[in-house]
């Protein structure tokens, strides 16, 4: 079997997030090292060669202007950054997206980069997402896009989008799954130490990321004993002992600091145990309602139908990553 030569073209621009360029670059790399047989050519495009400025005020080189793009492109990567959505006003930028789109095999974004990719119309009537704190304003300014906020990538036919700055490497191995097998982008994560993989549909958001970390150090320090111990007694009253406070007090203390009840958060930390359970092992469901402190399958499945709007078993179905 041929060398297959998988040409990635990267654009970047002013102001562009420096780790959505080097994130899914070193995946791809690491792939050539593994599979020089189907290797990625890697280039870096701009609307003019030359040096580039990141936001955090690295310069980089794009060695190939985007008018200067011909030819088949295996995957078209746009980054993103702080600036990209002001880059969407940039006519030569989006017009040339567009055109080296029409010839590419997939095309795909990290982080905001969806704005550009929005602006060229190549997200209309697609399901899409970016960086959480960027989701409204992609959806109020691109009516045609169905943005879900809550992704950490999604892919829609051949275009693919992700989440911010380090979801573009979860978004670059799942390219390389798609183009070698799982096996090789596990070998491809475990060489970069990284997470093999966030499924897609994965939360941007943990338990304690959707919440706030209390003031106080016992309140802390019970917040993780909460999320790394769902199948202890959570109760009200034993929280409150653990906590040293009266249950009145600390149920008012906790909500105060945290943003939500205690009995709430117990229940977001048990869907998050169980998410993670049904993605990462083979356990029955009532094992996991078991080890998840939910109890048993009825309510896994209730509690999972309300936190994730999926049922468990489907959940566990799409985004199983355990190797069999």
């Amino acid at each position: 079997m041929g060398t297959v030569n998988r040409r990635v073209v990267i654009v970047v621009f002013d102001g562009f997030q420096l780790l959505d360029l080097a994130g899914p670059a070193d995946v791809f790399a690491t792939a050539n090292l593994l599979v020089p047989a189907g290797g990625y050519r890697l280039e870096v495009a701009a609307v003019r060669a030359g040096t580039v400025t990141a936001a955090n005020g690295m310069a980089v080189t794009a060695g190939t202007a985007l008018g200067e793009v011909t030819g088949p492109v295996d995957t078209l990567l746009v980054v993103g950054g702080l600036s990209a959505a002001g880059h969407a006003d940039d006519r030569e930028l989006v017009g040339e997206i567009s055109r080296v789109a029409r010839s590419a095999r997939r095309t795909a974004s990290v982080c905001t980069g969806a704005f550009l990719l929005a602006e060229a119309g190549l997200l209309d009537g697609r399901r899409a997402t970016t960086h959480w704190l960027a989701v409204e304003k992609l959806a109020a300014r691109y009516g045609r896009v169905e943005v879900e906020a809550d992704s950490v990538y999604v892919a829609d036919g051949d275009v693919w989008t992700s989440a911010g700055v380090l979801a573009g490497v979860d978004l670059a191995l799942a390219l390389v799954a798609e183009d070698h097998g799982h096996a090789l982008a596990k070998d491809v994560a475990c060489g970069l130490v990284a997470y093999l993989h966030r499924p897609g549909g994965q939360s941007q958001f943990s338990t304690p990321m959707r919440a706030l970390t209390p003031r106080s150090e016992p309140l802390r320090e019970l917040q993780a004993f909460i999320d790394a111990n769902p199948a202890e007694d959570l109760s009200i009253p034993a929280l409150a002992r653990r906590a040293g406070m009266s249950e009145r007090h600390f149920s008012r203390v906790f909500t105060e600091q945290v943003g939500i009840s205690p009995g709430r958060y117990v229940e977001r930390s048990r869907a998050d145990a169980a998410r993670r359970l049904l993605e990462t092992t083979g356990h029955p469901l009532d094992r996991v309602a078991r080890e998840s402190g939910l109890g048993t399958p009825e309510t896994l499945y209730r509690t999972f139908r309300r936190h994730w709007r999926i049922s468990p078993g489907d959940h566990r179905r799409r985004f199983h990553t355990k190797e069999s």
